[in-house]
């Protein structure tokens, strides 16, 4: 069955491929690379861009004409649609019940994420909404920047010196202290009713039973770990499909520590950057939920009777506000070191595979050919390239322009074989270079991007879901690849919605 599965998605990328190449031969104002990827960085491109005539009035390179109003495109729509179409497809090739998927809950779900996403791009008080929330965002790291000149800053100058402007001084204390916030806040019980009013919500409008909302609503602020400590008392007892669904909601969302530090990196120490990004991250980790419900009761349909029971599990994280404060502070430290510690190990791992497979292009000439099929972009055999050509189908799918299909590829790629942190590493970098022939890229990727799905998270959720419910360990074993390409899928979907939406 599995194989056949396969074949089928095979099938639908390649007819998406051919089509991608038929689209690439109307005429457009490409631009050209002119610094590939080095053996020793991620990334170093950068891109001349010319700009279209018919964009004169529109600075291409500065990310705030994004908030254009430029209408909804036909093509462009059609093209989002192809792409919903598709990810729904993949989904229901794998499901494990075709006749009893809910095709209510799915319609329903896509519903919210596509009102969500009109929210944020066009209705004013939605958009301020997102932006006040994104505001307390860029606080924390204004809040966490005290404390690391406090540390770092040198006697003489009273200033970080320009030796320690670097990222594990400037971007590991966010987590820190973001950790310690989000203690502190759960000891409180607010996140407790954040989360409680929003399941509420799911539950209505999506037909879930009470645990499963609160722990795919809890994803939204916490880690995927973190979330199903609020439904402890019920883990043991979930079935299949609500299994799933506390999985796939992990994989498909952001906690709110690392999400301060991606607006770090892509908005820089540009306010207004940082504040866009803000309330796009922001966006995209809430869309993520309803989307991450479509998928999961695609992929295993919920068919036996469900508790819509809505209460927390009361789990003590600490005996008064310091103690609280003090626990959070630990986990982000250790959050922070094993961040490091991943990224040394993983971008090592990455420099080790491109000295190899450059080598191996150098033997066989093929880095001459590999620079002349990207126009310059690569000139080397690198895992980047690799990346890039093998889900370049996909990104045409959700909607990318035709020219940056392959950067966008390579990012899905890093993201699901490595971690979203090196994904958006990279998209930071190649944003700073401005290596994107259309701006709409990077916003379609930062929504794509957003979510723990990864090989590491399935073996993490395994440790960490099943320490709490022994009993299903097994099953979080037989689901940890569903659950990762649900979760790509989820992502993938609220960038199709955002791209359509831009125009």
């Amino acid at each position: 069955m599995m194989p056949k599965r396969l074949s089928a998605c095979f099938l639908l990328l390649f007819i998406t491929f051919l089509s991608s190449t038929i689209w690439a031969q109307e005429p457009t104002n490409s631009s050209e690379a002119d610094t590939a990827l080095g053996n020793e960085t991620i990334v170093s491109v950068a891109i001349d861009q010319t700009p279209d005539s018919t964009s004169e009035t529109i600075d291409k390179s500065n990310l705030l004409d994004l908030n254009r109003s430029s209408g909804f495109k036909p093509m462009t729509i059609l093209r989002g649609l192809l792409g919903m179409l598709s990810l729904i497809l993949i989904a229901f090739i794998f499901s494990t019940n075709r006749k009893a998927v809910s095709w209510r809950v799915v319609f329903i779900g896509l519903g919210i994420q596509i009102a969500l996403a009109v929210g944020v791009l066009y209705v004013p008080f939605i958009q301020a909404f997102f932006e006040f929330v994104g505001k307390l965002f860029v606080l924390v790291l204004d809040f966490t920047k005290a404390g690391t000149e406090f540390l770092f800053k040198s006697f003489g100058s009273n200033e970080i010196e320009t030796a320690l402007q670097n990222f594990a001084v400037q971007i590991l204390p966010t987590i820190i202290f973001f950790s310690a916030l989000t203690s502190l806040l759960f000891y409180l019980g607010i996140i407790q009713k954040v989360v409680k009013a929003m399941a509420w919500v799911m539950i209505k409008l999506l037909n879930l039973s009470g645990a499963e909302s609160l722990s795919v609503t809890g994803n939204i602020f916490l880690g995927q770990t973190e979330a199903p400590l609020m439904i402890k008392a019920y883990l043991s007892r979930m079935n299949k499909s609500e299994i799933l669904l506390v999985m796939l909601g992990g994989m498909a969302t952001l906690a709110g520590g690392v999400l301060a530090v991606y607006i770090s990196f892509l908005g820089g120490n540009d306010p207004v950057q940082r504040l866009l990004f803000a309330k796009h991250l922001l966006t995209a980790s809430v869309m993520a939920a309803p989307g991450a419900v479509v998928i999961s009761k695609i992929l295993v349909p919920q068919t036996e009777p469900i508790d819509k029971t809505l209460e927390v599990t009361k789990e003590q994280i600490g005996s008064n506000v310091l103690d609280a404060i003090s626990n959070g502070t630990t986990e982000g430290l250790k959050l922070a070191v094993n961040v490091a510690a991943m990224l040394l190990v993983f971008i090592a791992f990455i420099a080790m595979f491109n000295y190899i497979t450059v080598y191996i292009g150098d033997l066989f000439g093929l880095n001459e050919h590999i620079s002349n099929l990207s126009d310059g972009r690569y000139n080397e055999l690198s895992l980047q390239f690799m990346l890039g050509y093998i889900f370049s189908p996909v990104m045409w799918l959700i909607g990318v322009n035709i020219h940056d299909i392959t950067l966008l590829g390579r990012l899905l790629g890093e993201k699901v074989i490595m971690t979203e942190f090196i994904g958006y590493l990279s998209l930071s970098e190649l944003k700073a270079a401005q290596a994107f022939t259309d701006p709409k890229s990077i916003i379609i990727a930062t929504y794509m991007l957003c979510g723990f799905a990864n090989f590491a998270s399935i073996g993490i959720q395994i440790g960490g879901i099943g320490s709490l419910a022994p009993n299903q360990r097994v099953l979080l074993s037989k689901y940890g690849m569903r659950a990762l390409l649900g979760g790509s899928i989820a992502s993938l979907l609220s960038a199709t919605i955002i791209g359509m939406l831009i125009g």
